[in-house]
């Protein structure tokens, strides 16, 4: 126990440095998407325009951008503030994964699967951005952890072992047939106080009503979730096959079973609370739950069939060698898991195909079926992001791997100790070399993360471009000019526009000023055109012109518009100043 919750308690520190340190700075920039979020909490905030689905930039799952919104309430309209839910998110997904991984295996392939995560690039990545995808692994691990949790506990006649075990010596006289009934055992929460509250908490209806909630709030997390049903069909039809078994309690009393339909029944309508709000805006709105995913579905593609073939093959084989080519998404090319981590993966898949127990397949279940939305579509594989809902299953076949490679290990000296006595010293000897070699292997692991990230990845030009780091100067440029100048920001951009026909590229500058509304434009003197709208420029006073791309051709059209003008590049962008 104290082993255990020493070693979490390091990985989650560890989880917390790789998530949080220089996130002011890292990822530089604010790419357009995660700027949307922002636009969209801008009208929540001042407009009251929250949504359960905003419709925007293809559509998302109102609950990430909400969320986002309080932090920008309180902290400001700043990239990194954005970023932080998403870090909140993925320490909290080590944590859970930690959690359910103990229930499926134990504590030590826990504590391996989290400190693979908590390492891993792929999932480092994702919970320093502002994109509502970090929440699916999130809600994946939590929901299956609180669900398997009281499966165990209803199989188990444990629930009042528990109790007496950390309290019922002290129980009060008059209290020794506490019957296993929920107005018996636990009346008088007010009497029992910590102790009972966490024995009612531990109770199988509870876990399960919290396990429906947790696990339907997914949905409202990332397209990817919604076939995340289909992965808890498996444990609950298991829960039912076997039946709970009744409940001896140990202090007298009667004697009750936990009806196994009843908590499904209740796992399911408990999640159906939580999915419903979405359930209903999409029953009224039926072209926003496709969104995007009709578009890029491999069903548009001539050969569909081998379309998802080739699909299959891509996305195996993105752990071991070739990941995502996008640099938001990844280091451009590289493997989403590195080399060692790749090859304890492969063995723990290989461990896995071997084993028939539920763990076992429950794991190799979750793996192919959110494996679905990401071949199915036909855009930009392999797909880190599409892929995200991969990472837990993913980190626990790595853990895996590691421990058959541990046990092999055992076995083998166990067995040199009883061939060799006379070399006993020795073998032990060898034996701790080993433990040092694995410990060098953590950190080996843990420094690879770091220098991939902060010095080989976050520097790269690709990835400053990425993020739209030059529009993102802009925009604190403009926050710290003085409102009696005017500001024009333009662009010969009309591809991408939002709601408010305003091209995406100027999304950062948007959020970052805080001018969305007219109002708030006229307050700080901020405009934004189009290619089309430059004769609306009015230089009569002083006035500044940023072009938000760098374009020679916008240039020469802007000082025919305006005679006089100069071009600057003194903030380290061009500006045309009058």
């Amino acid at each position: 126990m104290k082993k255990s919750l020493m070693g979490i308690t390091v990985i989650l520190f560890l989880a917390v440095f790789l998530r949080f340190y220089d996130i002011k700075n890292v990822p530089p920039g604010l790419w357009s998407d995660e700027a949307m979020n922002g636009i969209n909490i801008i009208q929540a905030l001042e407009g009251g325009q929250w949504k359960v689905f905003y419709h925007e930039n293809f559509g998302r799952e109102g609950l990430f951008i909400n969320i986002q919104a309080l932090f920008v309430k309180a902290l400001g309209h700043e990239p990194w503030v954005l970023r932080l839910p998403s870090a909140i998110f993925g320490v909290l997904t080590v944590l859970g994964l930690y959690l359910m991984t103990k229930e499926l295996f134990s504590w030590r392939v826990a504590a391996f699967s989290a400190f693979f995560m908590a390492t891993s690039f792929w999932h480092i990545n994702f919970s320093r951005i502002g994109f509502r995808a970090i929440m699916a692994p999130f809600f994946l691990v939590w929901g299956f952890y609180l669900l398997l949790k009281a499966i165990r506990k209803a199989t188990k006649p444990q629930i009042l072992q528990d109790f007496s075990q950390r309290g019922g010596g002290d129980l009060p006289a008059g209290r020794q047939g506490l019957s296993n009934s929920p107005a018996g055992e636990y009346a008088g929460l007010e009497k029992f106080g910590s102790k009972t509250l966490f024995a009612f908490l531990s109770r199988p209806d509870v876990l399960m009503a919290f396990a429906g909630l947790v696990f339907g709030l997914g949905v409202h997390s990332y397209i990817a979730y919604r076939v995340a049903p289909l992965i808890a069909l498996y444990p609950l039809w298991k829960f039912y096959k076997n039946q709970a078994e009744a409940v001896e309690p140990p202090l007298g009393g009667s004697t009750a079973k936990f009806c196994a339909p009843c908590l499904i029944v209740l796992f399911i309508f408990m999640a159906l609370v939580t999915t419903s709000p979405l359930l209903i805006y999409f029953a009224q709105n039926p072209a926003d739950f496709f969104g995007r995913t009709s578009a890029i579905s491999i069903f548009n593609s001539p050969n569909p069939i081998a379309q998802f073939s080739e699909n299959i093959a891509k996305t195996l084989q993105m752990f071991n060698f070739f990941g995502d080519f996008n640099w938001r998404h990844n280091f451009r090319g590289a493997s989403q898991l590195w080399w060692p981590v790749g090859i304890l993966f492969l063995l723990g898949i290989w461990e896995t195909l071997r084993r028939i127990k539920f763990a076992h397949k429950f794991i190799l279940f979750w793996f192919f079926i959110m494996m679905l939305p990401v071949v199915i579509s036909s855009e930009g594989l392999p797909h880190a992001l599409r892929a995200i809902v991969l990472i837990p299953p993913a980190m626990i076949f790595a853990a895996l791997g590691l421990e058959l490679l541990i046990g092999r290990i055992n076995m083998k000296f166990e067995k040199w100790e009883i061939d060799f006595p006379e070399r006993k010293k020795q073998i032990h000897r060898i034996y701790k070399e080993l433990k040092i070699v694995l410990f060098v292997f953590f950190i080996a692991v843990a420094s690879n993360s770091f220098n991939q990230y902060f010095f080989r990845w976050a520097p790269k030009l690709e990835v400053y471009g990425s993020f739209h780091g030059d529009i993102t100067k802009i925009a604190h440029w403009l926050n710290n000019e003085p409102p009696n100048i005017k500001k024009y920001v333009v662009t010969n951009n009309t591809d991408s526009v939002d709601l408010t026909e305003r091209p995406q590229s100027f999304m950062p500058v948007v959020f970052i000023t805080d001018t969305y509304f007219e109002s708030k434009q006229r307050k700080k003197n901020i405009y934004y055109l189009g290619k089309n709208e430059l004769d609306k420029i009015d230089c009569s006073a002083h006035c500044v012109i940023i072009p938000v791309e760098s374009n020679p051709s916008i240039y020469e059209e802007i000082r025919q518009k305006v005679p006089g003008i100069n071009i600057k590049s003194d903030p380290g962008f061009i500006i045309l100043e009058k």
